[in-house]
């Protein structure tokens, strides 16, 4: 295994909480992968042999069902890691969600037989991963309460105000992308934008929306 510079690069930059030894060892351990938007990293059912971290780009979590076709979980970007993927390495288990690109992503892979060693050495790893495991919780959490508490046009504004926070007033969401996050169709998104426009809240484009005051 060689130490690859740019992997340091990325984790400097992204990774500021893990100490620069273990972000040496990391870019020494870890493979780095781009992946093209669409590309799916984590299947259901699957068995893991790499924990996941993000250094470009967005990976979304959710889960499939015959009767629930597909359950948005959270995103993942730079500086996030895949909590589910370190859970299933620990315990052995398989996959329960699955993992797929939305953008041009690059990601480090961190072997399996790495996981043992990083949490006894590195006090910066185990802390990194129990702070990963409990944001992504909290997240869940606050997607539960949205779909068991809130209305689908509540739903849709939190949605949109969560997604301003990290893509900008310009979100480059279709409405079938937004309605298989929120668990509907594609035609109740596009009614309840429309009523958002009338409202002033959005601008409605060909290929994005515009935030204007949400």
């Amino acid at each position: 295994m060689a130490y690859n510079e740019s992997i340091f690069n990325y984790l400097k930059t992204h990774f500021p909480a893990l100490d620069s030894e273990l972000q040496q060892h990391l870019a020494t351990i870890g493979q780095m992968k781009e992946v093209a938007a669409g590309t799916v990293l984590m299947k259901q059912g699957q068995y893991l042999k790499y924990t996941m971290l993000v250094l470009e780009g967005r990976i979304k979590l959710y889960r499939e069902g015959e009767d629930i076709g597909e359950f948005f979980m959270y995103y993942l970007e730079p500086g996030d890691a895949c909590a589910i993927s370190m859970v299933c390495v620990a315990s052995g288990k398989a996959s329960e969600v699955m993992a797929k690109a939305v953008e041009d992503s690059v990601v480090l892979m961190i072997p399996i037989e790495h996981m043992e060693m990083l949490m006894k050495d590195f006090k910066s790893w185990y802390q990194f991963v129990i702070e990963s495991y409990r944001r992504r919780f909290d997240e869940v959490l606050s997607v539960l309460d949205n779909v068991v508490f809130k209305s689908m046009d509540q739903r849709l504004l939190t949605y949109l105000q969560n997604q301003q926070k990290k893509l900008g007033n310009q979100l480059k969401l279709t409405h079938q992308e937004i309605a298989a996050d929120l668990n509907t169709s594609r035609e109740v998104i596009s009614r309840l934008l429309k009523k958002m426009e009338q409202q002033g809240l959005v601008n409605l484009h060909r290929s994005y929306i515009e935030v204007v005051a949400l």
